[in-house]
């Protein structure tokens, strides 16, 4: 029973949530003068105008409506620069700035690459890309915030928030569920609602709600069936009523499958032309009552009220005043790249570098030089001035160390030109391919045919050197598109052991390696790809046949194929350099052409530099080792051996610099990771169903709401290294947590404070992360969750008392019943520390 003042209570809260809607309707129906000045214009509209204005023009180009003075806008890729238009500043990745866990460095981020929009005109930046780090395969990862949606909110939230405050429309990207590369114009998103809600919405409600972003950008994938441009649910009833989103839903570029069914399901404007929604289709669908000219005036009074809102009706987005090469633009750059480095091994304090004692440093590696500030594809940006490892850490050593360099491993274009009568190096080890078993007459047989398919009989047949069109794109053969090529040859081992066979080809080009008949290398024709390596184990001297199909989806070939001995893969130079060094940095990962858009990238290092770091190791007991990645990587070959590792991501321009500054102490590493480190990739939450199913197109996500951390922690596996890790050049220590109240009601905002010392004898930054677990749950929910954080910068010695808020949202999960967020009572748990598994206090409250 309830008591008469309880009674009271409840009856005035039901009048009040009652007036609620009303009070909402009548504030959303008054007219604001941009609200009229939209109605004008669309009143002076015909319907083929307003068609027209849906679809992008010239690439990058929203279509001008001079008729009612509405100009062109300009949009640009991201969201590491401004892309798109030359040469710009290049930021750290946006895996790099969530590392950072550094919500006001976001914000000035935004802010930077704002600006630089303005100096070239443009309205749109394509970017923040806020997909969940779900695998670490996957090939955007490097654009993303990570595996937690709430750390990866609040770091979307302050970059847009900097990019908008410049008068530059930011484009939270990709809604939803678009959370791998592979083949992903057709892959089908499984996902539960509450997975949604709980794990891949988050971060774009939040940049809707509070950050009141601009543009959102629908991905390529289905969801639960549905394109993302056409699905109903997520972009009207979840994106633009449920979440009020007044801004403009856009989609990727080409994601457009159905013209009537995307007009319905919530896109406003396709780009980069309107191939679907067009003046043919959306007419006829019109007249035929499958479509209503007031969905299509929804569309462009979005598009005409957010143009009007920026600014960009009544003066031009042009800023002179702001220089191209913008020098705080670059300090910027160069403290994301700083904070974003992770120390995540340092035995015997190897770092930072005791120049004092160090005479020659050893720098090796692919990833040394030149310098490689991004991945791939559409957030691949050109720097003005791209600093390399090689380069930052000889500028800040200076003249007092000798800096050597090697590039340690064969490059993988050397290795497909070499792959005939010409050998690699004087090294008489080194492999050929030959016509003939006996290894008379090298080269390999070419065979072309006509087609798409290698069937019948060729229609040209010529002896070539080599395969090594991959990296130039040319070829003898002059077909067109969708022909096809077979080379066949013999190769004789001149050692034995692994032999190491690697193919490479582009974007869609389908293939398939085989060895004495035997299949060894397939690519499927998909969008995208990276190289692939695969090692065989063969006797010296016995001929093995090798044919290589090629089906090109292009109109020129773009092919290599190479074989080399696996130990061959290591420059022995770069040994001799690294036995004679005091120290050695050896600086390994991926590039543009292995990890991108449209393609996903393997778990293993690419082909050699596994071997390299483990010979250098044995050469070297001071090696220091950096990986440029978007994630995790295998290391259970050498991770042993190595007594100091560094993850830097892609640092942007000034990535080189940053890294010498970390390495030399100049800076105290404070990065943590915002992914989950596995020991393997069989750990990975995801792993048994990233993928297709087979015989479908359908990725169904399995684990739910057990993803990175949450997953690892509910299956009970230890990771290698876990979700918020990083080492730092001091110690810090954690005590004196409360909570108040220690019993809350349902809503009521909850304080959490403790204490956070540097105990260390230099100055440094900590991540204190506040998790909120809920062990009374009656549905299952994860061992806990972060829910807060603060970056805390202390000197030596100090101790700063740090509070933080927790409200409703922080103790709930969505109730698929009710269709709610919604908080059990019972009992609940915080956790504070400095990882998601170093949480050394801990305190229970409880919900009533």
């Amino acid at each position: 029973m309830i008591s008469n003042r309880h009674r009271i209570a409840l009856v005035i809260a039901l009048f009040y949530f009652t007036l609620i809607p009303t009070m909402v309707s009548a504030q959303k129906s008054a007219p604001t003068d941009i609200d009229r000045r939209v109605d004008a214009m669309l009143g002076q509209l015909t319907l083929e105008q307003k068609i027209e204005l849906i679809g992008g023009i010239n690439g990058m180009f929203t279509r001008p409506m001079p008729g009612i003075r509405f100009p062109q806008l300009k949009m640009s890729d991201g969201p590491m620069g401004i892309r798109t238009w030359g040469d710009t500043t290049g930021y750290a990745a946006g895996i790099g700035l969530a590392a950072s866990w550094d919500t006001e460095l976001a914000r000035r981020v935004g802010t930077g690459i704002a600006q630089d929009a303005k100096a070239r005109g443009v309205n749109f930046l394509l970017g923040p890309g806020v997909n969940i780090y779900r695998s670490p395969t996957n090939g955007r990862n490097f654009e993303y915030f990570g595996e937690d949606p709430y750390l990866s909110s609040r770091i979307a939230v302050a970059y847009i928030k900097g990019v908008q405050a410049q008068g530059v429309i930011a484009t939270v990207k990709h809604f939803a569920a678009n959370n791998s590369e592979y083949d992903r114009h057709d892959t089908n998103s499984i996902v539960d609602e509450r997975t949604l809600r709980e794990i891949y919405l988050p971060v774009f409600e939040a940049a809707v709600k509070e950050a009141h972003v601009g543009a959102v950008m629908d991905s390529y994938n289905l969801i639960n069936g549905e394109h993302a441009t056409q699905n109903t649910f997520l972009n009207n009833t979840v994106l633009k009523k449920e979440w009020g989103f007044r801004g403009i839903l856009m989609s990727d570029w080409g994601s457009t499958y159905d013209g009537v069914a995307a007009a319905n399901g919530g896109l406003d404007l396709e780009m980069p032309s309107g191939v679907w929604m067009n003046r043919k289709t959306i007419e006829s669908a019109i007249q035929a009552g499958k479509l209503s000219e007031a969905t299509i005036d929804d569309k462009v009074r979005r598009i005409l009220r957010t143009a009007l809102e920026f600014g960009f009706v009544d003066k031009g987005q042009l800023d002179l005043g702001i220089p191209l090469y913008n020098q705080q633009s670059r300090q910027t750059a160069l403290q994301a790249a700083q904070e974003s480095i992770v120390l995540l091994k340092n035995d015997g304090h190897l770092l930072p570098l005791n120049t004092g004692r160090i005479h020659t440093i050893a720098v090796i590696g692919p990833n040394a030089f030149p310098a490689v500030p991004s991945a791939g594809g559409s957030a691949e940006i050109a720097s003005f001035a791209p600093v390399s490892v090689l380069a930052g850490l000889s500028d800040a050593l200076g003249t007092g160390t000798t800096v050597l360099w090697n590039r340690g491993v064969k490059d993988l274009t050397d290795i497909f030109h070499g792959a005939a009568s010409q050998p690699y190096s004087n090294n008489h080890d080194d492999p050929r391919f030959f016509t003939d078993p006996e290894g008379q007459h090298p080269g390999l047989t070419q065979e072309e045919f006509a087609g798409n398919a290698i069937s019948g009989a060729p229609t040209h047949t010529q002896t070539v050197p080599n395969v090594s069109s991959w990296n130039s794109g040319q070829t003898d053969w002059e077909g067109g598109a969708n022909n096809a090529i077979r080379w066949t040859a013999y190769y004789i081992p001149t050692v034995s052991g692994p032999q190491r066979f690697i193919t490479a080809g582009m974007d869609g080009d389908s293939y398939q390696l085989y060895v004495d008949n035997k299949l060894l290398i397939e690519q499927p024709n998909i969008e995208g790809q990276s190289p692939q390596a695969k090692d065989l184990d063969l006797p010296a001297g016995k001929p093995v046949a090798v044919r290589f199909e090629f089906i090109s989806h292009s109109s020129s070939i773009r092919a290599g194929l190479g074989v080399i001995p696996a130990a061959g893969m290591v420059e022995p130079e770069a040994l001799k350099m690294a036995a004679k060094a005091d120290v050695v940095l050896v600086a390994v990962g991926f590039n543009p052409r292995s990890e991108g858009e449209g393609h996903d990238r393997t778990y293993s290092l690419p082909a050699g530099q596994d071997e390299l770091i483990k010979a250098v190791c044995a050469a070297n007991k001071n090696t220091i080792v950096t990986i440029t990645a978007g994630g995790s990587v295998e290391t259970s070959g050498w991770i042993d051996n190595v007594p100091a590792m560094l993850q830097t991501w892609y640092g942007g321009q000034e990535g080189g610099r940053a890294l010498a500054k970390v390495l030399l102490g100049e800076v105290n590493p404070s990065g943590k990771l915002p992914i989950t480190w596995e020991r393997r990739l069989e750990d990975n939450p995801t792993y048994g169903n990233y993928y297709e199913a087979p015989g479908s197109k359908d990725v169904t996500y399995k684990e739910g709401i057990f993803v990175g951390y949450r997953g690892y922690e509910h299956l009970k596996v230890k990771p290698l290294f876990p979700f918020g890790f990083g080492l730092s050049y001091t110690t810090f220590s954690f005590a004196n947590l409360s909570v108040a109240p220690a019993v809350a009601s349902a809503g009521a905002p909850i304080t959490v404070s403790f204490d956070v010392s540097n105990q260390g004898k230099v100055a440094g930054a900590e991540v204190a992360q506040v998790y909120v677990g809920n062990p009374s749950a009656t549905i299952p929910r994860p061992v806990k969750e972060l829910k807060a954080f603060e970056r805390v910068v202390l000197k030596p010695g100090e101790t700063r008392h740090v509070s933080v808020q927790l409200n409703q949202r922080s103790l709930a999960y969505f109730d698929i019943q009710s269709g709610s967020w919604k908080v059990d009572p019972g009992r609940f748990k915080l956790f504070v520390g400095d990882s998601s598994a170093s949480v050394p206090l801990q305190k229970e409250f409880t919900v009533q």
